[in-house]
């Protein structure tokens, strides 16, 4: 197997754009809003905040016996639909304003693919890299004891994200428990390990649900030429939980592995190399560089390596203006929240890329996490071929409603351009929808509904 290099990105300028996470979904959900002219205004800004926000500062005694002070917080966008629904995740660059962006963009994950949640998401400021297990354990049963009565399994169900585990949620069930005695507490999180209430195949859920989205994608004809995974050379930026996953099942399903990154560094061979094979080799090394077979490159070059498909599995705000105009993918299928700027969104659009964007793409994880509550509820375990059957099916439907929402999108824009003329609608024209676009629509309307059906109360 043969390794080759790819060439250097553009050292061009970067053009400016507004990184902040938040302003971002707030673009992102107010372009989308355009095309439903029919939506009360007032309406399009009651959904645009957060209906909760909490931010706790709590000490902790550190295993070598300092005291140190951490700063969480907790938001809940929307519960219009049903309980707040959303990761926690432990990093030290995590901001108030990531967490608003996150839980806004699960309640349209959670209305895209139709189950009864709004969105929510948590963080606590800290480096996992760090800090010790005890140290973990410790920051984690505070922070939701800080939290109390704000998180349960009727009102804000916690779930995995980045640097937290099937352990962590553990750690939160008991903690919650504890403080909830004599009551069934195990819906009250997500993601737990499978011997205390969680789900077979959650833990490749968003993974497997990616996959489910390509492949309809593909055989509805998103790219031209390509109709299934069969021989398509696939990229995947972040090897971590859903990249490394993700790789390995793209491969199962016929997909050639070209090129990965994580945060040392990434590989790459024309040819192609073992998913298997990166995963072992970054379970021994703690990275995927220098395995045998592939050309060591920069981490972010991954995003240019020619390909079918590329799979953005890291954090936020990784293909942006400076670099979309790099991109050789057909096709990008989103396993990461808000990997992609609204700028970037334009260029790939006017380039013919088609992305499958994360509201429908990673919301794998979140569906599945429904399917766990719902075990959680009636004392039951599913088996992992009736989760993972449960889960093609709402992924493919899902994208059959996104497609066919885009497709109606675009074949009426004269007549929605009229309709927004007719109520007075300022702005420029709308152009040809993306599927990003599409899918907020559906997402949106979906809770427009439910937040007119059950009214202003009191």
């Amino acid at each position: 197997m043969s390794a080759q290099p790819v060439l250097a990105q553009s050292t061009s300028a970067p053009p400016t754009e507004d990184l902040n996470p938040f302003t971002i979904a707030v673009q992102q959900y107010e372009h989308a809003a355009r095309y439903l002219p029919e939506l009360d205004p007032d309406m399009v800004a009651y959904m645009r905040r957060p209906g909760r926000f909490i931010a706790v500062e709590f000490p902790v005694q550190m295993q070598d016996g300092t005291v140190k002070l951490f700063i969480g917080y907790r938001c809940v966008h929307s519960r219009s639909r049903g309980p707040g629904k959303g990761g926690i995740r432990y990093h030290p660059d995590v901001t108030a304003d990531e967490v608003k962006a996150l839980a806004n963009w699960m309640t349209w994950k959670c209305a895209v693919v139709d189950i009864p949640f709004g969105g929510a998401k948590g963080g606590v400021v800290c480096d996992p890299k760090k800090l010790t297990k005890d140290d973990l354990r410790k920051i984690t049963r505070r922070y939701i004891a800080e939290l109390g009565d704000d998180i349960g399994p009727n009102t804000d169900i916690p779930a995995p994200d980045v640097n937290t585990n099937a352990e962590t949620m553990a750690w939160i069930y008991d903690t919650y428990h504890m403080m909830h005695p004599g009551i069934n507490s195990l819906p009250v999180v997500t993601g737990k390990p499978v011997d205390i209430g969680g789900s077979l195949g959650r833990r490749e859920a968003t993974a497997r649900g990616c996959l489910f989205v390509t492949e309809r994608a593909l055989a509805r004809g998103v790219v031209p030429g390509i109709d299934s995974l069969k021989g398509a050379s696939v990229a995947v930026q972040g090897f971590g939980n859903a990249g490394a996953i993700a790789a390995e099942l793209y491969e199962e399903a016929g997909a050639v592995i070209v090129a990965a990154s994580d945060s040392r560094g990434a590989i790459h061979s024309r040819e192609g190399f073992s998913a298997k094979a990166a995963v072992e080799h970054k379970r021994k090394t703690g990275s995927v560089v220098g395995l045998p077979g592939t050309a060591t490159i920069a981490g972010e070059a991954v995003l240019s390596v020619p390909c079918d498909i590329l799979i953005p599995a890291a954090l936020e705000n990784s293909i942006r203006a400076d670099n979309a105009g790099s991109v050789k993918a057909r096709l990008i299928a989103e396993a990461a929240n808000g990997p992609t700027t609204p700028a970037a969104d334009r260029i790939l659009n006017q380039r013919g890329i088609a992305v499958l964007p994360d509201i429908l793409a990673n919301a794998g994880g979140v569906t599945v996490s429904y399917f766990e509550w719902v075990q959680n509820i009636e004392n039951e375990q599913w088996d992992e071929e009736a989760v993972n059957q449960k889960l093609w099916t709402k992924m493919t439907r899902s994208t059959d409603a996104v497609i066919d929402t885009h497709a109606r999108l675009n074949g009426s824009l004269a007549k929605l351009d009229a309709e927004r003329k007719k109520r007075g609608r300022p702005g420029e024209p709308l152009q040809p929808a993306d599927m990003r676009t599409a899918a907020y629509v559906l997402a949106i309307q979906r809770v427009a509904n439910v937040t007119a059906e059950r009214g202003i109360w009191p």
